[in-house]
C-alpha cells in the first residue's frame, strides 16, 4: 500500500539548479500551476490583473510548460507573519467595539473590522483608524508586512498579519 503511495507522487521535489547564481535565485522563486501540461486551455497560462508586480510577465519556460511555470518578480516576497493580538488590542483601545458588545440598532453605519479574515469588531470612524494604523506601520511600531485595506463601498477594514501572503 505504501509502495503505491510513494510512486504516485511524481514531481514533488526537484534538484536545485546551480548553474549560475542568477539561475539558482530564479529556481528558488518559481511557482508551478498543478494542471496537465498537454491541455490547450489558455486561461491558466495567462497572467491575471492581480498578478501585477507579483509575478514576472517575461520569465516563463518555452514549450508545454509555458505560462504554467511562473516566477515571482524581483521585488516580491512572501510574508513571514506577525501576531494579530497586539493590533486587535490597539484598535480596541482606539474605539473599536468588539463584536460581542456591538448593537447594530445603536450604530447601524459602523464599519466592520476583520483581522486575518475573522470579524473582530466594528469602528465608527474607519478613515481615522486606517490612517492611524498606517502611521504606526510607517514608524515601524507594527511590522511593515501587515496589510491594511479599507473598502469604503462594503464598509469594511481588513487587516492581514498571517504568513504566506505574497506582497
Amino acid at each position: 500500500d505504501q509502495k503505491k503511495a510513494a510512486s504516485s507522487k511524481a514531481g514533488v521535489s526537484q534538484v536545485l539548479n546551480r548553474y549560475t547564481y542568477a539561475s539558482t535565485l530564479s529556481h528558488l522563486r518559481r511557482t508551478n500551476t498543478p494542471i496537465g501540461r498537454d491541455g490547450k486551455i489558455a486561461k491558466p497560462r495567462q497572467l491575471h490583473n492581480t498578478h501585477w508586480g507579483l509575478v514576472c510577465p517575461a520569465e516563463t519556460p518555452e514549450g508545454q510548460a509555458c505560462g504554467l511555470v511562473k516566477n515571482l518578480s524581483l521585488m516580491c516576497y512572501v510574508s513571514v507573519g506577525t501576531p494579530a493580538f497586539p493590533i486587535t488590542e490597539f484598535m480596541r483601545q482606539r474605539g473599536m467595539e468588539l463584536l460581542e458588545e456591538y448593537d447594530p440598532v445603536m450604530n447601524p453605519k459602523a464599519t466592520k473590522v476583520f483581522v486575518n479574515g475573522t470579524w473582530v469588531g466594528v469602528h465608527r470612524n474607519a478613515g481615522q483608524l486606517t490612517d492611524t494604523l498606517r502611521a504606526i506601520r510607517r514608524k515601524n511600531t507594527i511590522s511593515f508586512e501587515v496589510t491594511i485595506i479599507r473598502d469604503v463601498r462594503e464598509r469594511e477594514v481588513k487587516i492581514f498579519t498571517d504568513a504566506g501572503r505574497v506582497c
